[in-house]
C-alpha cells in the first residue's frame, strides 16, 4: 500500500510540472484516501497490539 501511495504522490507531482491539473488532483486525492486508509491500519493495528491481540503477526 505504500508503495501505490508513492506512485500516486509521483505521478500528482509530474502531472502538475507538465500542466495536467485534472489528472494531478486526481492523483493526489487517491493519494490522500490511501494514506487514510493506511494511517488507520496502522492505529488498529496498534492498538490490537496493545491489548495482546497480536495474533495478525
Amino acid at each position: 500500500m505504500l508503495q501505490l501511495l508513492l506512485i500516486l504522490v509521483v505521478v500528482a507531482f509530474v502531472a502538475g510540472m507538465l500542466g495536467f491539473t485534472a489528472l494531478a488532483g486526481a492523483a493526489a486525492t487517491l493519494a490522500k484516501i490511501v494514506a487514510g486508509v493506511m494511517l488507520v491500519g496502522i492505529v488498529i493495528i496498534l492498538i490490537l497490539a496493545m491489548m495482546g491481540l497480536a495474533i495478525l503477526f
